[in-house]
């Protein structure tokens, strides 16, 4: 006789209070990751002159605004919502690498960056066997 390992591939049972918590967080982080791709990708002056200072062009701009976007539309998608976090994590520790490192005077940003970097974790940490699932169902 033959013993097959068999496992769960469903998401672990979470709390009422914790997926009401989980879906406010992600549409407050959706709703202010779709108002600055909006500045982005509308050529807010402020936007325009910022990416004009790196050095980079505009395209970097639009770039971001694009990945900003994805991100928050993914954030209020169920099966993407922990895959958006975790890209949304990346673009954060980019964007705190470039205010500390790359944009004088602009250090107190990394503050606003960092602590978005880490609840957007908290949600891809609490979303990850739902990533895991989706990414599990890409490879078949």
């Amino acid at each position: 006789m033959t013993t097959h390992e068999v496992r769960s591939t469903a998401a672990p049972h979470r709390s009422r209070a914790l997926t009401i918590t989980l879906w406010v967080l992600q549409v407050l982080l959706a709703a202010f990751f779709l108002s600055v791709a909006y500045s982005k990708l509308s050529g807010d002056p402020a936007q325009v002159e910022g990416f004009e200072a790196l050095g980079f062009g505009q395209w970097l701009r639009y770039l971001t605004g694009a990945c900003e976007l994805a991100g928050a539309i993914g954030l209020l998608i169920p099966r993407l919502c922990g895959l958006a976090a975790i890209a949304l994590v990346g673009l954060m520790v980019c964007a705190t690498l470039t205010n500390l490192f790359l944009m004088p005077g602009m250090a107190a940003m990394a503050i606003l960056t960092v602590a978005l970097g880490i609840l957007i974790a908290f949600v891809a940490w609490a979303r990850w066997a739902d990533t895991r699932e989706l990414l599990a169902g890409l490879r078949r």
